[in-house]
Parts: structure tokens; sequence; C-alpha cells
């Protein structure tokens, strides 16, 4: 069984200096790969921005938008049952993103893992981007929306399908085909648990590193925020637009773009 470490790459020290120039990022990451053979990619949604998909958090962030309802409460497993209609109308409008493609951030992750230089890429995003990039070892600590699963009968359905709407009940909500069951999207809401699966295969990639690079997320959101404390390699590098709460645990602390700091 594995056990969490709670002061694994902790630094007493004060925070390093954060490089915001991209090319001295570039320059920074790719050393970093250069001189260690196990590294873990942890990211979270500002991976996925210079992709074209809101963040959750930032100023212009879905949290930051107007909706009938919260986002937090249309995302939760209890609106999914009392509000299907309008989960499903959130869902396709603003959670699926068909029309999005990786950015450098992705191929370049991509590219690093078929040289043998990463090891793992561990995702809090639902938009299957890494796979689509060629990242084959991908930890979906949240699921993704390219696979929607009936409740009854367990057929699974695409993004694609879901937002085709060829199979709807009068309410709108998506029935499946095969057996008229409820269809529910293969993503982690808000009261349900990750799945236990995927977050021992993560935390066991993160503990295997000898160092993690954590991009585009504030580290606010558990449990995933505290897969961190698994760490007990060398180098800990956050690359986050916005200040995280772990900044003073980094050994190398990048804000500027993602997709152009992964440009190397």
């Amino acid at each position: 069984m594995l056990t969490q470490k709670p002061d694994a790459g902790v630094s007493p020290d004060a925070a390093p200096p954060t490089i915001s120039d991209p090319k001295q990022a570039s320059a920074a990451l790719a050393e970093l790969f250069e001189t260690h053979s196990h590294v873990v990619f942890f990211g979270g949604a500002g991976v996925s921005t210079a992709s074209g998909i809101p963040d959750f958090r930032s100023v212009d962030g879905l949290y930051h938008q107007q909706f009938a309802y919260p986002p937090e409460t249309m995302l939760s497993h209890s609106f999914y049952e009392a509000h299907p209609a309008e989960f499903f109308d959130f869902y396709r409008t603003k959670m699926t993103a068909l029309g999005a493609k990786p950015n450098r951030c992705h191929t370049k992750l991509a590219e690093l893992e078929r040289a043998g230089k990463l090891n793992a890429v561990v995702t809090q995003n639902i938009d299957g981007l890494h796979q689509m990039a060629g990242s084959q070892r991908v930890f979906e600590l949240h699921g993704s929306v390219h696979r929607n699963i009936c409740q009854s009968c367990g057929a699974v359905y695409s993004a694609e399908w879901i937002c085709s709407r060829g199979h709807e009940d009068a309410a709108g909500v998506p029935v499946c085909p095969a057996c008229g069951g409820r269809i529910k999207p293969d993503v982690v809401l808000y009261e349900e648990p990750l799945d236990e699966r995927v977050l021992t295969g993560a935390v066991a990639a993160i503990a295997a590193a000898d160092a993690l690079i954590v991009g585009g997320t504030s580290l606010v959101v558990y449990p995933a925020a505290g897969l961190t404390r698994y760490f007990t390699g060398d180098t800990l590098a956050i690359c986050n637009l916005a200040p995280t709460d772990q900044d003073a645990n980094a050994d190398l602390l990048i804000s500027c773009d993602i997709a152009a700091a992964f440009a190397f």
C-alpha cells in the first residue's frame, strides 16, 4: 500500500526566483529533462488554455462567467441526477470542446515520452488532448469527455455522439440506443470520488519520479492537489501564470504561457 509522505519534496527555504521569460523557461525545462531520467508531468486546466479551452479560476475562466446555476453546482453529481437536461446542456456547450487541438505543451510532452525522457502525464483535464497529441501513459484523474457510459448496459459513446443529439428523450437528455438506459459522462463530478485505479497509478508514477513538473494548475482542487506530497525526487518545478500555495516547495518556478515554455 502506498503511503503519503507529508514532507516529501518540501524545502524549508523561500521560493526560488520566478522565471517569466519564455526562452529562459524553455532552457530551464530542457536542462531539467537532460539531467533527470524519471520525469513526470502533472497538469491542470492551464495546459489547455492555449488550445482555446477556458480554465476555471482565472479572470476569464468558467467560474467567473454567468450561468443560470453556478458551474460548481452544475458539475455536481446531485445536479446531474436532479436536472439532467440542464446538466447536459452545460456539458455539451462548455465541457466537450470538440474543436480543440493539442498545443505545443501537449505535443512536446508526447515527443519527450517517445524519446524515453518522460515517464507519465498525470492530468486533471478531461479533454483528451494529451492522447490526441500522442501521449500513451496518461492518468486522467477526472476522467474524459470522450467516454460517455450507459448506466444500464455499459455501452460507451463518444463526445461527438453526445453532441450530435441523435438519441435523446423529450427533455434533451441522451439515452442509450442499445437499451434505452441513461448516459453518464465518464468524468468525476463534484461529490464523486476519484477512480481508485487511476489514482493509485498516478501516485505510483509521482512517487517514482526524480523530477516533477506541475503545470497549468492552481493546486487548490483536492485530492488532486495533494498528490505532490508523494514526490520524493530532487526537483519540483511549478509552471503556472498565477502563484500557488506550493510555490515555496518548488526548486524551479516559471510564470509564463506554458505552451511557450515547452517550445524547446
